[in-house]
């Protein structure tokens, strides 16, 4: 592989930094050194000087070929009379030098953004300017700020974008309800959690049968209406190309960075209660079987009869003679031919081999200054499977709709395991004793039969997370590959045009179908070129050469997958720096837990009562060499031979809690431990952790400024100056 590559830089929080060519081959590693004239996200031009004694490349920076553009997030600091900003995304891995005149009036200790002015040399930092003061670290919603734009989500609509919203009408006009189908009068109802303030989807259900006699066919009629979103979002409009830049709406505890003005989310769009709204229906025939006999595709004009949440729908159903249902008495026959069709949809899940994880989501609370005030776990009820089932059936046809009419759009594809991960998972089965076998190219039934297997094991979990990892992330593309984990062979995105950008233009592509005519999709300026992850080569999913019209799709599909990810990672990066936040307050404190990944530095281990995961290093597990299985996916002492492994039960003391870093530190607890220390007249909690929370509790400023200062001082003998102290701390 030796030779000139070009790619991306992705600098480490150490220090050294990788370069991901653009052709997908494996990263090249760039030495500290290199790192110094570079900053992550930079394209370059590298040659690769040798390999490592595993076979790795490592380069040299031979040309700097693109500089990125974006403003950078950090603290503001003023250091042996310099002043400079600290980059919060550490990857950075250097301080930006601001002049005295460009500091935009920002006090010490402010969270800024940085334009940059000069790039960094061998021998020079990076200069830039005060762009933008965010506020103080501890202002409510300061993580989020911070959050928006290390991932550089757009969040402010332009200026053309919110005067198209404002010139929208504020109700339904009779000009648009023409060559609309009416559904007004029946009962349709939309079932949401309780926070939600947009409404897309609506349902209704009823009995439905066909024939007599031997031939009488029996099973339930299903409506799912969508908000029609692209009756008012058209191509090359403000709306629609702020829209396409953000691909999706991201959330983040109490606050959500929406696809769509809110005058559309939440106002012509929404389907509010007793509103009319414009809506495309798919209107299906599910069999006593599940098998979804007929469907069609129609315009209309609706009208909600009630909006309902999951706990009022869950309520209903388990007893139709309970309050809830007393307040709602037209509705309670409606919610159970929903729930029989929801039944029969869930049996042929089962048949088709669907594959289906019993898994814990986490909810946070938060308190009024926006921090975490609880984690709870979120109960999954029949009234969450059956708007799921719903859904899914609305996709399904979709996606059916547009194959068989050979029409380019936007296939949501979920790929089974790769060669390479298929035998890593077939060894770490063999390595158990389980005398369960994969075939060459497994099938989604063939995965959902290990994990019903494997169900009543006390090690269920970790084999259930070693299936989940084996698989492939789902992706937004223009060749449908089906999907995978839901056994389907056809599968788009049609019930979310609010918030999801596919979701609009599978709706345009089936609205160009019903009128007789061709939907043609024209690739945005604003098209995201989305970055090589670590992990190979990017798949090719077609050995035949594109169209001029699938590859503007296929691009299409690759900016909304990688925007995806953005929104995924932001939030993320909120949760965790909440989670910090809120494990300081618990310094000290033992948990009970269970380890949730094993790797070969240590364990990570999710709190039993918090639901909050933190690492155990492997230097805390005790004074023996623990040895990484890679194939069992455990830590196994050579001396004892202690076992840690995906499911083991432990009990932990947080120990260290790295607000900057997103890091929890957790300290292994031997049995009685505790009982000893008190009974040697000690506290339960240790000093050191003691000394910890009191620090902690000190003013962020004043922590931070003696730190530097102190390290400013030292760095005065050395070359370089003041602001590399900074960036080595950090490292």
């Amino acid at each position: 592989m030796l030779g000139e590559v070009e790619g991306r830089v992705e600098g480490h929080r150490d220090g050294h930094g990788f370069v991901f060519p653009d052709d997908g081959q494996p990263s090249i590693y760039l030495a500290p050194q290199e790192m110094r004239s570079v900053l992550h996200r930079d394209r370059v031009r590298v040659r690769i000087t040798r390999l490592d004694r595993k076979g790795r490349p490592e380069g040299r920076v031979l040309e700097i070929l693109e500089r990125r553009k974006t403003p950078i997030i950090g603290r503001l600091l003023h250091e042996g009379g310099q002043w400079l900003v600290a980059p919060e995304d550490r990857r950075f891995g250097q301080d930006i030098l601001i002049p005295k005149n460009a500091t935009a009036s920002a006090a010490v200790g402010q969270v800024v953004s940085v334009e940059l002015t000069e790039p960094p040399s061998l021998h020079s930092q990076p200069v830039g300017r005060v762009a933008e003061v965010l506020g103080e670290i501890d202002d409510a919603g300061m993580e989020i700020e911070i959050a928006v734009r290390k991932y550089e989500v757009p969040h402010r609509f332009t200026p053309e974008t919110l005067a198209q919203a404002a010139a929208l009408p504020d109700r339904v006009r009779p000009a648009d309800k023409r060559h609309r189908i009416d559904l007004t009068d029946v009962p349709l109802v939309t079932i949401d959690g309780e926070d939600a303030r947009d409404f897309d989807d609506a349902v209704y259900c009823e009995p439905f049968k066909r024939g007599r006699g031997k031939s009488l066919f029996e099973g339930w009629r299903l409506v799912v209406a969508i908000a029609d979103v692209s009756h008012y979002v058209k191509p090359g409009e403000p709306i629609d190309e702020d829209a396409y830049e953000r691909a999706t709406s991201v959330y983040f505890p109490r606050r959500v960075i929406p696809m769509l003005p809110e005058k559309l989310s939440n106002g012509l769009c929404s389907l509010n209660p007793d509103e009319d709204r414009l809506a495309m229906v798919c209107d299906m025939i599910v069999a006593q079987d599940g098998t979804l006999d007929a469907y069609q595709f129609f315009p209309a004009v609706i009208r909600s009869h009630a909006r309902l949440t999951y706990t009022e729908a869950a309520a209903i159903l388990a007893n139709t003679r309970g309050p809830e249902a007393q307040r709602r008495p037209e509705l309670v026959a409606h919610l159970l031919h929903l729930h029989e069709a929801f039944r029969a949809l869930l049996k042929k899940r089962g048949t088709r081999g669907a594959i289906d994880f019993d898994t814990v989501e986490t909810q946070i609370v938060c308190d009024d200054d926006g921090r975490i005030e609880k984690i709870v776990p979120r109960t999954r009820t029949d009234a969450h499977r059956l708007i799921e089932e719903a859904m899914l059936a609305a996709n399904v046809c979709a996606a059916h709709f547009i194959a068989a009419a050979e029409h380019p759009s936007l296939y949501r594809v979920h790929e089974g395991p790769t060669p390479e991960k298929r035998m890593a998972l077939q060894a770490y089965l063999k390595a158990l004793g389980l005398g369960l076998h994969l075939s060459d190219e497994p099938t989604p039934s063939e995965m959902q039969a290990i994990a019903q297997a494997t169900q009543g094991r006390v090690d269920a979990q970790q084999i259930h997370t070693m299936l989940l990892r084996s698989m492939q992330q789902a992706v937004y593309t223009a060749t449908n590959a089906g999907h995978f984990g839901l056994a389907y062979d056809a599968y788009t995105h049609f019930t979310s045009p609010i918030r999801r950008y596919p979701d609009l233009l599978v709706h345009r592509v089936i609205k160009g179908l019903l009128g007789a005519k061709r939907y043609h999709h024209v690739l945005s300026p604003k098209t995201r070129t989305p970055e090589v992850r670590k992990g190979g080569k990017v798949p090719q999913r077609t050995a035949k050469p594109l169209s001029q019209e699938l590859a503007g799709w296929e691009a299409t599909g690759a900016h909304c997958s990688a925007n995806e990810r953005r929104a995924d990672e932001a939030s993320r990066d909120v949760e965790a720096w909440l989670k910090c936040r809120f494990m300081r307050e618990h310094l000290g404190e033992e948990f009970n837990g269970t380890v949730s990944a094993v790797a070969s530095f240590g364990l990570f281990v999710t709190l039993d009562s918090l639901y909050v995961e933190g690492l155990v290093h492997i230097t805390e597990l005790g004074g023996e060499y623990y040895r990484f299985d890679e194939t069992r996916q455990e830590l196994r002492g050579e001396r004892t031979g202690v076992r840690y492994a995906i499911g083991t039960r432990v009990r932990v003391q947080v120990s260290r809690v790295d607000l900057d870093g997103r890091k929890i530190d957790f300290r292994m607890v031997r049995e009685g431990e505790t009982e000893r220390l008190i009974s040697r007249g000690r506290p339960e909690r240790p000093a050191t952790a003691s000394e910890e929370l009191n620090t902690l509790r000190a003013t962020d400023r004043t922590v931070k400024a003696v730190s530097r200062e102190r390290k400013a001082a030292a760095a005065k003998r050395k070359p370089g100056g003041a602001g590399k102290t900074a960036a080595k701390k950090r490292r």
